[in-house]
């Protein structure tokens, strides 16, 4: 669709996942078995036709790049379109990092205008939802609108999480709100929204942080056509550790409300060349999705198992989501947990033991145990829940139980380095 181009802002740091952003950034986080979070809107992106795509990074950019490489998955390799990564650079003027969306887009705004493309839509590269963005742009076109959010609607409870929208019979929005503690708005933003390039361009030059206070706002005091376009579809927000859990396992749910196995919207991802499933002679596997190059010996139940993760005789998975190449040992046992990848939990260790913290500080974390990428978490040793462990963290001089609460941070090179 030339007369549009695609701007993915992916350089979050998302401090709400803990550990799991630690070093890659939210866009970048596993999702459901094999996939990215990005790859959604990737993939939105490729289905609805949108073949010049820029994605803004920053934070932890490497595994992100990595990723996305040319963009063959999702087609963007071809002669015509193309995907650019588009990263904070030093010239002899301008020598910052971006300071938030808008300036972000500002500081590529030559590479935008050299595509030629009429519209801009910029989308959010850390939520988890298939969207034609075709049927947004005749609605956005039939309403001469100057820029057109996407809205969904979102439990009352949840408001406080998002920035709410309100708009009229005709989808004119009458008011936004920012993480409202209270409000009469049930529709929230969902980081969906397509400009007018001139509009869009005429409201950067003065470089604003944010695109909702710096430009989408500033338009709405001026009278201009903000318009609305109500999505109904599954929509969710991955950003926060409780939120991520639950839309990872609700993918096994017996009528999942996203449904992965989809041949008119596949999601696309960088495939890994893994060899197949192994299921050992004593292994159980119910109620979960386990990834190519998965070699299970013991357990599992109600959880998500990325490529190449090991579970050995006699251990047992519950209720977890275990990343890519990690290691679950003989007669270990985890449950209600979030392990990233290359870990090892020992020989008969135990991780998410006994009750959660009741102190409300540790409410973020819904009672799950975090275990940071490389972790070595010892034979017999016991986590308790709601625990967090950082990259690489050793346990040299700790006690074997790991009190419910505790935090165990990054080795110290890891966080010298950052």
């Amino acid at each position: 669709m030339r007369r549009m181009v695609g701007l993915v802002l992916a350089g979050g740091g998302g401090k709400a996942l803990s550990v799991l952003t630690a070093d890659r950034a939210v866009s970048a986080v596993p999702f459901g078995g094999k996939y990215r979070v990005i790859d959604f809107v990737l993939s939105n992106c490729c289905h609805s036709e949108i073949t010049q795509i820029g994605v803004l990074t920053q934070h932890a950019p490497a595994s992100l790049h990595d990723h996305i490489g040319a963009g063959r998955p999702w087609g963007f390799d071809h002669r015509g379109g193309g995907v650019e990564m588009l990263q904070p650079y030093l010239t002899r003027n301008d020598a910052e990092w971006y300071q938030g969306t808008a300036h972000a887009i500002a500081r590529n705004w030559d590479r935008i205008e050299a595509l030629g493309a009429a519209r801009v839509l910029v989308l959010s590269g850390d939520q988890v939802y298939r969207m034609d963005y075709r049927r947004m742009l005749m609605v956005h076109e039939r309403r001469g609108a100057t820029v057109t959010l996407a809205v969904t609607r979102v439990l009352p409870q949840e408001s406080r999480r998002f920035g709410m929208v309100q708009f009229d019979r005709e989808g004119r929005v009458t008011r936004l709100e920012e993480k409202p503690r209270r409000t009469e708005a049930t529709h929230a933003s969902m980081g969906v929204y397509l400009f007018e390039t001139a509009a869009l361009g005429e409201l950067l030059r003065d470089r604003p942080a944010d695109l909702v206070a710096g430009v989408i706002e500033p338009l709405l005091k001026a009278g201009a056509a903000v318009h609305a376009h109500e999505f109904t579809g599954y929509w969710d927000d991955v950003g926060t550790v409780a939120s991520y859990y639950r839309a990872n396992l609700e993918l096994i749910a017996p009528a999942p409300r996203l449904e992965l196995l989809n041949a008119r919207w596949p999601v696309l991802t960088r495939d890994e060349e893994r060899p197949p499933v192994h299921l050992g002679e004593h292994a159980d596997v119910e109620e979960s999705l386990v990834a190519n190059g998965c070699r299970v010996s013991g357990r599992v139940r109600r959880s998500v198992l990325f490529p190449g993760a090991v579970v050995e005789r006699g251990a047992e998975v519950t209720d977890s989501i275990v990343y890519p190449d990690t290691r679950i040992g003989p007669g270990a046992k985890v449950d209600r947990t979030i392990i990233d990848k290359h870990a090892t939990v020992g020989a008969g260790a135990v991780v998410g033991w006994g009750d959660p913290p009741h102190d409300p500080a540790h409410a973020w974390l819904d009672g799950l145990t975090l275990i940071g990428k490389d972790v070595e978490i010892p034979a017999g040793a016991r986590v308790g829940r709601g625990v967090v462990v950082g990259i690489h963290a050793g346990f040299e001089g700790l006690p074997r139980e790991i009190l419910a609460g505790s935090a165990l941070p990054s080795r110290a090179w890891y966080e010298g380095r950052v």
